[in-house]
């Protein structure tokens, strides 16, 4: 009971965290079509302007900071890069974005070095926030959690009780209605890329102090951001909510055991001779096998369900 209570935290506040980040590229690639694959970029930046920001300001002036700032170069990117290679296609926004995430990755080489930075937990939060069963959860991991969910009620209640966010929601599937109301849709546009941007920085800063901050963290992350987008539905946030929090948990649960088809099979009789390939497979254990669970469950998911669980667009 208690590595289930502890793993199943870990994994609910791990799920909010890639929410977070996620909820950026699927309000992105919902209005915009884009599906952006500097966005890890923006998460690994927002976590070195946080820890930046941080020795600057300390912590707490640093979560706002941090994101406002990455939010505005996603503005100026979107401005005047995806702005104008929009109009020959997607195949030149994606390799847009492509090279951009190698430029990114540069410059924080350039900045910060290669080495992980010591961005640490502040010390209001390092301690248990609360003991299970013997075990302590960390204060921060709770935190990261009260953020995500913070941040995913403001982009509910954004979205559907503001005209802003009642224009945002427009312009997804009607853009010339909605210019020819009278409202600026590119500028719609840029504020939308911009405040995905932000969501990422954010992730990033908060996530920075509870994991490694160094120039690996957006190519480590990427990827599943991508799977979650993917199973989750492009495009739906409620999808991608739902996503995170199945590829937490089963990461979180699955680093943790050490279960093997070996291991289950042996009381049956099951067992195949030593230094073959299929004992090498009988013995994988799911530890070993669990950075390619989350592509598994994505590879399944397209086969399955291509739209994913809640989505709809299927172009």
């Amino acid at each position: 009971m208690e590595f289930l209570v502890i793993q199943t935290l870990n994994g609910l506040s791990y799920g909010l965290l890639l929410f977070l980040l996620s909820a950026g590229l699927t309000l992105i690639f919902s209005m915009m079509g884009v599906l952006n694959f500097a966005h890890a970029s923006f998460y690994m930046v927002g976590a070195y302007f946080g820890y930046q920001f941080t020795r600057w300001l300390g912590f707490w002036p640093a979560l706002v900071v941090a994101p406002l700032a990455v939010g505005v170069i996603g503005m100026l990117v979107e401005r005047y890069g995806l702005r104008r290679v929009h109009r020959h296609g997607h195949v030149a926004e994606l390799l847009f974005t492509f090279g951009l995430a190698y430029l990114v990755d540069e410059a924080v080489h350039l900045v910060w070095g290669r080495a992980a930075v010591e961005y640490a937990v502040p010390p209001a939060l390092d301690g248990p926030l609360f003991t299970v069963f013997g075990s302590s959860f960390p204060a921060y991991r709770g935190f990261m959690a009260a953020v995500a969910i913070t941040m995913l009620a403001a982009i509910y209640l954004g979205l559907t009780r503001t005209r802003v966010g009642l224009v945002i929601q427009a312009a997804l599937t009607h853009p010339q209605t909605v210019e020819a109301l009278g409202h600026n849709v590119p500028r719609v546009f840029m504020l939308t890329f911009g405040g995905g941007s932000a969501l990422a920085a954010l992730a990033g800063a908060v996530g920075g102090p509870a994991f490694v901050t160094d120039p690996g963290m957006a190519a480590a992350i990427g990827p599943i951001v991508f799977v979650i987008v993917v199973v989750g539905g492009m495009g739906s946030l409620a999808g991608a909510f739902l996503a995170s929090l199945l590829i937490g948990l089963l990461q979180t649960f699955s680093v943790a055991l050490d279960w093997s088809l070996g291991g289950l099979l042996g009381p049956l009789g099951v067992a195949a001779a030593e230094g073959t390939l299929l004992a090498e497979v009988l013995n994988l254990t799911l530890a070993q096998a669990a950075p390619m669970l989350p592509y598994l469950i994505m590879v399944l998911m397209l086969v399955v369900r291509p739209r994913g669980l809640l989505g709809t667009r299927t172009t």
